[in-house]
């Protein structure tokens, strides 16, 4: 008994927690074998928490207090550890043990080029109809379909182009996830897939000679960064093992979605490109994180992954799948390695770096999901034929960029590296929408900052919107015209920065929250705005506290008319 009754002096009787008992909450027994059954054959392993909490929720639609209890009781953690790292992850619904669980959950995206498509028209729509009692209506950050905005989410079911009455019609049927036709391992074995992995497992192409082509080919890391394949490859390998692999699916950069446009058509180019790089840096295991919104992508690579172990192609690096929950900093490397381990997706402090120590403190690879369907190519059709393919001389291979905004024919193209703005929009895009003239463009997605339609003729490559104060980091093209406010566009950004902030320092935690405010409040002072983002581009660990603000100092530089 967790209690017991006990008698006062004047006779009065009242309940006292049992000294027999542990404090804090008790473990229910029917709890626990609740989450036994919900768990099943999942290992009892501290990195293996957040998918015993998705196995929960997805069990019972919620994760209900006395689960957690249970499930810190099972992996032999504290209830304020369990609570920490299920509180940090926005997927994760949190009831008290009497609360009725969320109804069917309508979630519509308010990334920028959602809001540019009338997101917010639509949320007030769907809200002002819906019922309470069977349906929730909820705004979420970018969920990776910009190019068919405004976009929502019923369930796990994907709604493009939303409007009310569709978002109606699909709450009331199937809400699991449509998965689209795609090009399945045998399929892609037909047409010549994992003949080049075949040949560097034979040592017909040497780890040294991988190394090189990636070199010459002059691939870049094509998930933000874009350090040097090749040089990435030689640092892990330098360092002595054993070693790992992670690769980053954890698309949420508004503006992004390349990598699912791939995985839903072609995801064997992704794995076959990553067990070459795994064996030729020698990783042991391949971790594959991926955003939880993706959950078509994440039935088919759980499919796909299936078949590679059963045809014995990924014995020499089995690849295990982890799910996101819905936190944009893990696709900062180290806090997603972090939220591989099991906990919250913090950042880590660099040095070191993990290519010395990285997942379970090894030497560890990390990349995008295209930077590694581009390395078959390059090692079947050579690294010169794979460089020749860029715009002109100065720039090298092939890119997959997403485009979304005010084009006539918004998707993911994929074209020359180093391109110019104008003509990835002229060329590939169809031009400008109907009625609409450029006004100004993000080259990077959110966090590449919005420059003036002056710069269109600058090319789409690493290098060159940096001395302008931007970047070009996932390829994400979200272009704006003379219809729109750059003041109502930064807002939008800054209010996703401030939403994603992991809170874990104060210059991005209360810089960003400080300059939403000031930003909405209007007759923002410049001076006061300039201190504010130095501090955070100086101050803040990781990179969304030092480039949340570069829509904000691109406002007050280049469109001065707009600052409100």
């Amino acid at each position: 008994m967790s209690e017991v009754i006990v008698e006062g002096r004047r006779g009065e009787r009242h309940a006292r927690r049992n000294p027999a008992t542990p404090k804090g909450r008790q473990v229910d027994e029917t709890a626990l074998a609740d989450v036994h059954a919900l768990l099943g054959p999942l290992p009892i392993r501290r990195d293996l928490l957040i998918e015993a909490l998705h196995l929960i929720q997805d069990g019972t639609g919620c994760l209900r207090a006395r689960h957690l209890a249970a499930l810190a009781e099972i992996f032999r953690l504290s209830q304020a550890d369990v609570h920490a790292v299920a509180s940090f992850y926005h997927h994760f619904e949190i009831v008290a043990d009497d609360d009725v669980p969320p109804p069917v959950t309508i979630r519509i995206c308010d990334g920028l080029p959602c809001q540019m498509a009338g997101a917010a028209a639509l949320t007030e729509a769907v809200t002002a109809r819906a019922d309470p009692a069977r349906l929730r209506v909820v705004t979420v950050p970018c969920i990776g379909r910009c190019d068919t905005a405004p976009a929502a989410h019923v369930g796990h079911r994907a709604v493009d182009r939303a409007s009310a009455e569709w978002l109606f019609n699909v709450a009331s049927g199937p809400l699991a996830a449509r998965v689209p036709d795609y090009e399945s391992l045998s399929a892609y074995r037909d047409a010549g897939g994992y003949q080049t992995l075949a040949r560097v497992l034979s040592g017909e192409i040497s780890r040294e000679d991988a190394i090189a082509a990636m070199s010459d080919s002059k691939l870049r890391g094509l998930g933000g960064a874009g350090f040097p394949a090749g040089k990435k490859w030689g640092f892990v390998r330098g360092y002595p093992g054993p070693r790992l692999m992670t690769i980053n699916g954890d698309e949420g950069e508004p503006g992004t979605f390349k990598d699912r446009y791939w995985l839903e058509r072609h995801p064997h180019r992704m794995l076959e490109g990553a067990l070459i790089a795994a064996h030729v840096v020698e990783a042991e295991r391949i971790y594959l994180y991926m955003r939880d919104e993706y959950q078509a992508v994440l039935q088919i690579l759980r499919s796909e992954i299936a078949a590679l172990q059963s045809a014995g192609l990924s014995r020499h690096a089995p690849i295990e799948l982890r799910r996101g929950a819905g936190a944009y900093i893990c696709g900062e490397e180290s806090a997603m390695i972090e939220s591989i381990e099991g906990k919250r997706g913090l950042p880590r402090h660099r040095p070191p770096y993990i290519a010395e120590v990285g997942l379970f403190g090894r030497p560890t690879l990390n990349h995008n999901i295209e930077t590694l369907l581009w390395v078959p190519t390059i090692l079947s059709d050579g690294a010169e034929a794979f460089a020749a393919k860029g715009w002109d001389e100065n720039h090298a291979g092939l890119r997959s960029y997403s485009v979304s905004g005010r084009v006539a024919e918004p998707g993911v193209k994929l074209a020359p590296a180093g391109i110019p703005v104008i003509r990835l929009i002229e060329d590939y895009c169809g031009g400008m929408a109907p009625g609409q003239r450029l006004k100004a463009f993000l080259p990077g997605g959110a966090s590449g900052g919005i420059l003036p339609a002056s710069m269109a003729d600058l090319p789409l490559d690493f290098g060159t919107f940096e001395r302008h104060g931007g970047f070009v980091g996932s390829h994400a093209l979200i272009v704006l015209s003379d219809q729109d406010s750059i003041h109502d566009a930064a807002v939008n950004l800054m209010r996703f920065f401030r939403h994603e902030s992991c809170g874990q320092c104060t210059p991005c935690r209360s810089g960003t929250d400080k300059m939403v405010r000031m930003l909405e409040a209007g007759d923002l002072d410049r001076d006061l705005a300039e201190e504010l983002m130095v501090v955070m581009r100086d101050s803040s660990i990781c990179g969304l506290g030092q480039a949340a603000s570069n829509s904000v100092a691109h406002l007050l530089r280049h469109f001065p008319e707009d600052v409100l």
